[in-house]
């Protein structure tokens, strides 16, 4: 009977832990997508900054 126990036991460990990954993977995958969005708002705004810097010197060029 003893090992039916520790079996028991064994298996809420592992279920315990194969929830545990799936959680962390969620938080991975969200934590993926957060840096994605916010290095494409940078290179919008990068690239904006540039277009306006260019629209500045070609009014400042032009008498």
């Amino acid at each position: 009977m003893g090992i039916w126990l520790e079996l028991g036991v064994f298996g809420l460990v592992f279920v315990f832990a194969f929830w545990q990954m799936h959680d962390v993977r969620k938080a991975q995958e969200q934590t993926r997508l957060q840096r994605a969005r916010e290095k494409a708002a940078l290179e919008a705004a990068r690239n904006e900054n540039e277009k306006s810097e260019e629209k500045g010197e070609k009014s400042a060029q032009m008498p």
